[in-house]
């Protein structure tokens, strides 16, 4: 842990204090004004992020979950229910991301050329932009881990 010592325009100090915490974790920034005035002085006690764990297997994440079958027929049914493309609906794009996700390792333990990864990609982008997920995390392995979660829930 160590601190960090800031001196910027107060205008600035919520912007900086924000980059601060997506570089490090942070507590809360204790600021306080320069000698003159004309400034602010900004503590922030920090600390390195984590390690993050490791992603899950597809066999970990996918122990629980439905035939692939059953998840297209899910898929199908809630895209044809209501307007998932809207943006709000987080279950349909992780269960859609994870359905991709297990079409391309299929198809890529079969040798079988197809555009399943591309796509499973793809979900796993737009299912991180729904959690503001930012970073080079692997997508597919985010999808993994979130799944994992959620299902254990069901």
């Amino acid at each position: 842990m160590f601190e960090i010592r800031i001196i910027c325009d107060p205008a600035d100090a919520d912007r900086v204090s924000h980059a601060l915490a997506a570089v490090f974790d942070t507590g809360p920034a204790r600021q306080y004004p320069t000698r003159d005035g004309k400034r602010a002085r900004l503590y922030v006690t920090a600390d390195h992020h984590p390690e993050p764990e490791p992603w899950p297997t597809p066999e970990e994440a996918y122990a629980l979950a439905p035939s692939i079958i059953s998840e297209i027929g899910w898929t199908a049914r809630t895209a044809a229910d209501g307007p998932i493309y809207e943006g709000v609906d987080r279950e349909f794009w992780l269960r859609k991301a994870a359905l991709l996700d297990r079409v391309a390792l299929s198809n890529e333990g079969a040798s079988v050329s197809s555009d399943a990864a591309d796509l499973a990609v793809k979900a796993a982008h737009r299912l991180m932009d729904l959690d503001d997920i930012h970073g080079s995390c692997d997508p597919r392995g985010y999808v993994r881990q979130q799944y994992a979660r959620w299902i254990k829930d069901q």
